[in-house]
């Protein structure tokens, strides 16, 4: 059995992918660097934005965003964790993470949700995208960062790209459940009223979805923020550069200081959209 199992041949699958690779950067190239130049310009620019004002104004917007969504021990905990990751001087690296994570989380939604309803609505499409979801997710995030690298070289691009396709999924499943889960009757009755299509999606599914749908945003903004150490590796400066150094410096008080600054961030972000999706001051307690 031994003797037959190495028989069978290996199939050069990583000559085919380098293959690939290169071919697809000898003729789209140009169109990369394009591409990484207005990733880069987004990034830099949503990251001016939050680091323009003073550190302690966008504490108090934050906190009064976290007061509104998620009730006064969470707006609590913002002004306490925040003024922890300035006093560990790591706001600007919070901003900058923060930044990927809108970026991500806008491009993951603007895929994912469209997706998802021609999803809930075609069987074909549905199971043809399901096995692509799996392998999405379930492929480590590590593999996506190779090709990426070559293709855009370090920096923002391929930790946007690689956090695209790691965070989307759940946009996709959740907004595809909660459109199959509006009961059919309900759908039927518009229809009988002589609702079109797109009335019933945008006036009758979308509306009764919205929980499930809200549901995704919240994964997919904490799978973004579990991209920020591996997004560190590739260049990108933020709250997974410390870990990262620290990990390469074997200087365990570094990486635990952006581990301070991920999980505040973590937090609060959690917090303030599951806070959404209870409708706002509702969730005080």
């Amino acid at each position: 059995m031994m003797a037959l199992l190495q028989s069978v041949p290996k199939l050069p699958i990583d000559n085919w992918v380098n293959g690939a690779i290169s071919w697809i950067i000898g003729h789209f190239g140009g169109a990369f660097d394009v591409l990484n130049s207005v990733i880069e310009g987004v990034v830099s620019l949503l990251s001016f934005v939050l680091t323009a004002p003073p550190a302690l104004l966008m504490i108090v917007l934050l906190t009064v965003i976290a007061f509104f969504l998620a009730g006064w021990r969470m707006a609590i905990f913002t002004v306490v964790g925040l003024l922890l990751v300035v006093s560990l001087g790591l706001w600007s690296d919070t901003m900058l993470t923060l930044a990927l994570i809108l970026a991500a989380t806008t491009v993951c939604l603007a895929i994912g949700i469209p997706v998802g309803i021609v999803a809930a609505k075609s069987r074909r499409l549905e199971e043809v995208s399901l096995p692509i979801l799996d392998l999405m997710q379930t492929m480590p995030a590590f593999v996506y960062l190779v090709p990426f690298v070559f293709l855009l070289g370090l920096g923002a691009g391929p930790a946007l790209l690689a956090t695209v396709i790691f965070a989307t999924p759940p946009a996709v499943r959740l907004t595809m459940l909660g459109i199959q889960q509006v009961p059919r009757e309900t759908v039927e009755a518009a229809h009988a009223f002589g609702a079109t299509p797109m009335q019933t999606l945008f006036k009758v599914e979308l509306p009764l979805s919205l929980s499930s749908i809200r549901a995704g945003v919240n994964q997919v903004i904490m799978l973004s923020l579990s991209m920020v150490v591996i997004a560190g590796l590739v260049g990108f400066e933020g709250l997974g550069k410390p870990v990262v150094t620290g990990l390469q410096q074997l200087n365990v008080g570094l990486a635990f200081e952006g581990g301070i600054g991920i999980v505040v961030l973590a937090i609060i972000l959690d917090r303030v959209t599951r806070g959404i999706g209870r409708g706002g001051k509702t969730s005080k307690a």
